[in-house]
């Protein structure tokens, strides 16, 4: 932790004493509750000691199934994927596919500001967990950092994150009539349909997917780098 980071932490930590304030792989993170979120970015923004006049990007984290996968190894191979030929639960998504939910001791989505102050040379991620994961809503911080518009109707196309107060909450990359929201963990990976061109009928027709979904990529448990502040030695793979 270099002296700025540790100067900033103390500072969120004496301006925000109910807020979770923590370091990991060299960037601080401020975890605010939702109900408090435009009185702590106002406050970012504006007062002198954080002085936030940038809102650098805003993404979303949907944690559905965080740590888990169809298949897990703790080391890559070149060969022996066969392991994924068949599918061992619904982490192979397919069209009305229910996935099981994470055990997480939080809400399934997460809203995440990056930050950057630069009169005082400070990078801050804010994060803020949603409320409702059936109809999530947050407020907008469109008249906070005017950058914030095509972000949050980025995150509302791809994410289904509703922003409450945008003036202009329209989906940003998909097509116009997109069924769903692609970047959710429940999307299936191939989609919900296919298009294509019918000389007979002479226009562009949808269709079910015929693509045959199948996972041939496994995830990866590194344990060769050690936790950052932790005492455990890089090992090898095996």
């Amino acid at each position: 932790m270099s002296i700025k980071q540790s100067a900033l932490c103390q500072a969120l930590k004496n301006r925000f004493p109910d807020e979770s304030v923590t370091l990991a792989c060299n960037e601080v993170t401020l975890t605010v509750a939702a109900d408090e979120i435009l009185d702590v970015l106002l406050a970012l923004r504006d007062e002198s000691v954080f002085r936030f006049q940038q809102l650098v990007d805003l993404c979303v984290v949907d944690y559905l199934q965080y740590a888990q996968d169809e298949w897990k190894t703790g080391s890559a191979s070149g060969s022996g994927f066969s392991r994924a030929a068949e599918a061992q639960h619904s982490g192979r998504m397919r069209f009305g596919d229910t996935p099981a939910s994470s055990k997480l001791d939080h809400s399934r989505f997460a809203v995440i500001y990056h930050l950057l102050s630069y009169s005082n040379n400070h990078r801050l991620r804010v994060k803020v967990f949603v409320d409702d994961d059936d109809v999530p809503i947050i407020p907008t911080v469109q008249h906070i950092w005017a950058s914030a518009n095509w972000c949050e109707r980025e995150a509302f196309d791809l994410f289904g994150i509703m922003f409450e107060g945008h003036p202009d909450l329209r989906r940003l990359l998909t097509d116009y009539g997109f069924v769903g929201h692609p970047f959710r963990k429940d999307f299936p990976l191939i989609g919900n349909v296919e298009m294509r061109y019918d000389p007979e009928q002479e226009r562009v027709v949808y269709e079910p997917v015929s693509i045959d979904p199948r996972v041939l990529v496994p995830k990866v448990i590194r344990d060769d780098y050690p936790v950052p502040g932790s005492k455990r030695e890089p090992q090898d793979d095996a």
